[in-house]
């Protein structure tokens, strides 16, 4: 079965040929003596860069008359609006890639069907993904609510766009089982738990506790859905191991044996 990792052909370990692995040193040993030195060349390099470069883009300014007046009390207030606007385009930027990462799950998923998946539910994967772009919604509808555009590409938006990637070459790619891609989305979900917790204390310090109460439900869903897939998870590592009253946890709280 696919979703079980099986001994083959892999050559990559030196222990296939000690023969050669110790005559293959040797003669590195011989014909590339250790370099004089150490690595403070390259940090020094490293730094002049860091130094000289500029951010990876900017926050935008408002487009509208409204969001200008919010931005600029704010600010007289004490408070960092631009922060908050370019974490809100974070989470944006990572609810969307969300939602396509269970996308591509449920596509996996449905393909392996016959093999045997253990409980996992696509109608509860489905209601998942479907979680994932209503916060899409929720994060837009909280930056027009700020006076800004929730269609400009935020720095932090930016970031995670870079950092999800990999995330998504996981999903998408058609050698991956179900347990691996899982794993995957386990890493997104521990991210997704953790961004929505700092908007919310993002929200009240600036005084948005509207924006921060309907953040909570968001956070809510999040935590079920790490849950859930820290469950199925747990299933496909350790099959007829895993001990009846659930996983044996997950970040921020107790484990929760529900499937359905």
């Amino acid at each position: 079965m696919k979703e079980q990792p099986k001994m083959g052909v892999n050559r990559t370990g030196a222990q296939m040929s000690p023969f050669d692995s110790t005559e293959m040193k040797s003669g590195i040993d011989a014909m590339m003596p250790p370099a004089p030195g150490d690595m403070s060349a390259m940090a020094a390099m490293r730094s002049s860069y860091i130094v000289e470069s500029d951010t990876v883009g900017s926050v935008p300014v408002p487009g509208s008359v409204k969001g200008m007046l919010q931005t600029g009390m704010s600010a007289l207030t004490g408070n960092t609006p631009q922060l908050l606007i370019d974490k809100l385009g974070e989470r944006l930027a990572f609810e969307r890639t969300g939602t396509r990462l269970y996308d591509a799950l449920i596509t996996k998923v449905a393909a392996v069907e016959e093999e045997g998946i253990g409980t996992i539910s696509g109608e509860r994967l489905m209601q998942i993904r479907n979680d994932e772009a209503m916060h899409v919604g929720l994060v837009a509808d909280a930056i027009v609510r700020l006076g800004a555009d929730p269609t400009c590409m935020t720095p932090c938006a930016d970031l995670v766009g870079v950092e999800s990637l990999g995330l998504m070459q996981v999903l998408t790619d058609p050698r991956t089982t179900v347990a691996q891609s899982l794993h995957a989305i386990l890493v997104a979900e521990m991210t997704d738990n953790n961004g929505w917790e700092t908007l919310i204390a993002l929200a009240e310090a600036q005084g948005h506790d509207d924006i921060a109460n309907d953040f909570r439900t968001a956070l809510a869903n999040e935590r079920d859905h790490l849950q859930q897939i820290q469950r199925w998870f747990d299933e496909a590592i350790l099959g007829d191991s895993l001990p009846a009253s659930g996983a044996s946890g997950t970040a921020g709280g107790d484990a929760s044996p529900s499937i359905h």
